[in-house]
């Protein structure tokens, strides 16, 4: 089955519900799992700086806390969020917005290799899934959870699989009826069978996570 592609954006809503209904007719647990909680919806964020750094912000914190930590910094950028102004900012400003110390370092060393010419987010739309998740790993503070998710809700690749991801894995409990979670090592094996659209089975399994009761 070939899905169409946009050429910016390869994880559409509709290449979504696509890739889901084609797992789907050869699958009956997701297919129950569609027909009890729908399709999940598009996620997409603006790439760059701002993007990375809002994933920064974002590690070890609800999504709650990250939205409004991520509102104060954007604040103290004056609504812009460049290499830059954030450069321009002193620690205890950041720090006052809600960001840990490391946060901070991490924030910094994104936005002088950005502003040094030493890593280019523009440049990861022109590189596999491999070889960008390998550049996002390279700053300071990424590790595969933060480039997974920047290749995921940025770069719009279908065939990530963040097995890594807490939410993910208790998704994938859910849908194959497990009475445990898996580990990362299971669910990287479980996933495999969703390939190549498993972006949007794990879509999937964070819907379910957050629509399902406990």
């Amino acid at each position: 089955m070939t899905l169409p592609k946009t050429a910016e954006f390869h994880l559409s809503g509709d290449h979504v519900r696509r890739a889901l209904d084609h797992l789907a007719s050869n699958d009956t647990q997701l297919a129950e799992a569609l027909s009890l909680w729908g399709y999940p919806q598009e996620r997409r964020t603006d790439g760059g700086f701002s993007a990375l750094l809002r994933i920064i912000i974002g590690q070890q914190l609800s999504v709650k806390a990250a939205a409004t930590i991520a509102a104060r910094v954007d604040a103290a950028m004056d609504g812009e969020a460049t290499p830059e102004r954030f450069l321009g900012l002193e620690d205890d400003i950041l720090r006052g917005a809600g960001l840990s110390a490391a946060k901070v370092r991490y924030g910094r060393g994104l936005a002088e290799a950005i502003a040094e010419g030493q890593f280019d987010p523009d440049e990861l739309h022109l590189l596999e899934d491999a070889q960008a998740l390998e550049k996002v790993t390279a700053l300071k503070g990424f590790g595969v959870w933060s480039g997974r998710m920047y290749l995921m809700f940025s770069l719009g690749r279908p065939d990530i699989w963040p097995a890594d991801d807490l939410g993910v894995r208790e998704g994938l409990r859910r849908i194959r009826g497990l009475d445990d979670r898996p580990d990362i090592k299971e669910a990287d094996a479980l996933g495999e069978a969703w390939a190549p659209y498993r972006s949007s089975a794990a879509l999937m399994c964070w819907h379910i996570l957050n629509n399902a009761p406990a």
